[in-house]
């Protein structure tokens, strides 16, 4: 094998980031141009790498240190970044995108916090048996929810479900209304079951980082509703802004963990 393709290496073949590249925290939109809307929050942003559809740019947030790298569409794109940047040191993972909601109550522009995920996407089979669970990181969730909070933001947590298809596997019609079997009722089966949304890397993302023992977690802003029929670009910033001030509660519980001398963070560990 060419040393340029080898997955060891110590510039990783498809993001072209190394060891000191990045923070332990990264934020994982889809699109590259949402890296920018990322990091206007930030105090300082560099440009570190952005080879294929990975851009990533490493800084910091109220002085923590922070990461934001685009995955991409779609789960395979997103778990060739969490393993490579896991390969250089980042143990810790926050999708930041997009979603359409299933809920009649749930708004375009308000946020869902992933607690779990429905694998209806086939990347993370190719690790683990169909019956684990895709599984929000709870220092993640904390740290989202309370992010939310402190600056106002409407959202929701709960279940989502990941597809690896944007039109068929969404129970959408295809290419001259082509519709895939059972996709009539998909979404109506979906809401039943009380899943809120609907997108296409978080059940990867909490899959292969829960396997190899990191966090992770996922925030995304509604686009559209099913079931309303709305759909606007709506609530990017409030997601962006939720994840960055994320890394820096979860960067204060990890210091209170220590402090403390325990390995979890827990509500008695209390947040200023």
């Amino acid at each position: 094998m060419d040393d340029s393709e080898d997955p060891n290496a110590e510039i990783q073949y498809h993001i072209e980031v190394g060891e000191g590249d990045v923070a332990d925290a990264v934020l994982l939109p889809g699109n590259p141009e949402r890296v920018e809307k990322i990091t206007q929050f930030w105090d300082s942003a560099d440009e570190v790498a952005f080879h294929r559809e990975y851009r990533t740019v490493t800084g910091t947030y109220e002085g923590t240190p922070i990461s934001v790298i685009s995955t991409g569409i779609g789960s395979p794109s997103a778990a060739i970044a969490v393993e490579e940047l896991a390969r250089v040191g980042a143990n810790t993972f926050i999708r930041v995108g997009s979603c359409g909601a299933i809920q009649p109550e749930m708004n375009v522009g308000d946020l869902v916090i992933t607690t779990g995920g429905v694998r209806q996407e086939g990347t993370s089979d190719e690790y683990v048996r169909e019956e684990y669970p895709a599984v929000a990181d709870y220092e993640v969730v904390a740290a989202l929810v309370a992010a939310a909070e402190r600056l106002d933001y409407d959202y929701h947590t709960g279940i989502t479900m990941s597809a690896d298809s944007f039109y068929a596997g969404q129970g959408r019609p295809g290419f001259e209304g082509f519709r895939a079997e059972g996709g009539d009722e998909l979404v109506e089966h979906l809401k039943n079951a009380n899943v809120k949304n609907i997108e296409m890397e978080a059940s990867a993302i909490l899959t292969i980082a829960n396997v190899y023992g990191l966090r992770a977690g996922a925030v995304c802003s509604v686009y559209a509703n099913r079931e309303t029929g709305e759909f606007r670009t709506e609530g990017e910033h409030c997601a962006a802004e939720t994840a960055s001030l994320a890394v820096k509660l979860l960067a204060e519980m990890d210091e209170l963990k220590a402090e403390a001398g325990v390995e979890r963070w827990h509500p008695g560990l209390s947040l200023d």
